[in-house]
């Protein structure tokens, strides 16, 4: 069994300020930008910091008129799929923080608590649509679906079990696992619900909540991108995990995950007219490959290295181009004017 990993003082001069490890290590505390083991983390700090923005400055005027105008289906599936969301980043704000507490890295701390910082500008989203659309009576409707759709709930067993292993026992062996949970859930989880904001902006419906719903999209290919290069690092610094048994392991709970998100598009998305569910299945075979070869692992789906949903591009689905919006073709990268995005660009 592996070692328990202690809580990283918060400082501890003695130490060098450059970490010998990313956990498990020792370190001062001090973060030096300019001296670190990995110094291309530098890159992604960068990279997730130019990506701020609030929830309350989407604009939801057109929503509010629209979501009364919608199918009884839509807006079923509207406050079931909003409490999806609320289900899986409520509980990613805790877990970066956690992954925090561990890391010997400095320059990870900052990172995560980054990363956490948006993903609970993500769960008060969701609370801010469903308040700008819907009473106060189906607004705790929505945020109760993780708590009680059987589904849902099935859906989420495999990610409570491995984040709620790591909060008990953490080690290296369930770090590396919750990174694996965390990279699914940032590049897997969310896009049937994704796609389902997108499809109604296609109908120009609801292009307030779509334009919240690209923001969050943006922050969390951003989120999996990072998580996935500290995995593939903390593997390389403990190539005692690196086995062919963890590998399977990576493999069955992709597998697995693909298998749960396929379920429940099905289930929440099958009334909604427009939405080919065959279509949304190889979507979503298609992202599992994509955060695979992220984490250095090969495609598990042969059959779907490209994307089915090509509309899904005019929103957003990788990790560098800029995309603009549908209807008014206006830039949704919302980055701040940097070296990042180049000034003379824009």
């Amino acid at each position: 069994m592996s070692a328990i990993l202690n809580k990283v003082k918060v400082l501890e001069p003695e130490n060098p300020n450059k970490s010998t490890a990313l956990f498990g290590g020792k370190a001062s505390g001090i973060l030096n930008w300019n001296d670190l083991a990995y110094p291309h983390f530098y890159d992604y700090r960068e990279q997730i910091r130019a990506l701020f923005w609030r929830a309350s400055e989407v604009d939801m005027t057109h929503d509010i008129k629209q979501f009364p105008q919608l199918s009884e289906a839509e807006q079923e599936a509207f406050l079931k799929i909003i409490g999806l969301l609320a289900t899986l980043d409520g509980p990613q704000t805790d877990i970066a923080m956690r992954i925090a507490d561990f890391a010997t890295d400095p320059s990870v701390k900052s990172i995560m608590a980054t990363i956490a910082d948006q993903e609970s500008e993500h769960n008060h989203s969701y609370a801010y649509v469903l308040s700008s659309v819907t009473t106060f009576d189906r607004q705790l409707e929505s945020f109760e679906t993780g708590r009680r759709d059987p589904v849902l709930l099935k859906r989420n067993e495999r990610i409570m079990d491995v984040y709620n292993t790591f909060a008990a026992e953490p080690t290296i062996i369930h770090v590396l696992k919750t990174m694996v949970y965390s990279s699914l859930l940032e590049g897997l989880f969310f896009y049937s619900g994704f796609a389902f904001f997108y499809h109604l902006a296609r109908q120009q419906k609801m292009v307030g909540t779509s334009t919240m719903i690209s923001y969050i999209n943006r922050d969390e290919l951003q989120h999996g991108k990072f998580i996935s290069e500290l995995f593939r690092a903390t593997l390389a610094e403990n190539p005692a995990y690196n086995t062919e048994q963890f590998t399977d392991w990576v493999y069955e709970q992709f597998q697995y995950a693909v298998e749960q998100e396929t379920i429940w598009s099905r289930y929440v998305l099958s009334d909604i007219d427009g939405i080919d569910l065959v279509e949304m299945e190889g979507y979503i075979k298609y992202r599992a490959n994509k955060m695979l070869r992220l984490l250095g692992l090969s495609d598990l789906y042969s059959d779907h290295t490209e994307n089915p949903m090509k509309w899904i591009r005019a929103y957003i689905d990788n990790f560098d181009d800029t995309k603009t919006d549908f209807f008014e073709q206006k830039s949704r990268q919302y980055t701040k004017v940097g070296d990042l995005n180049g000034f003379d660009e824009l």
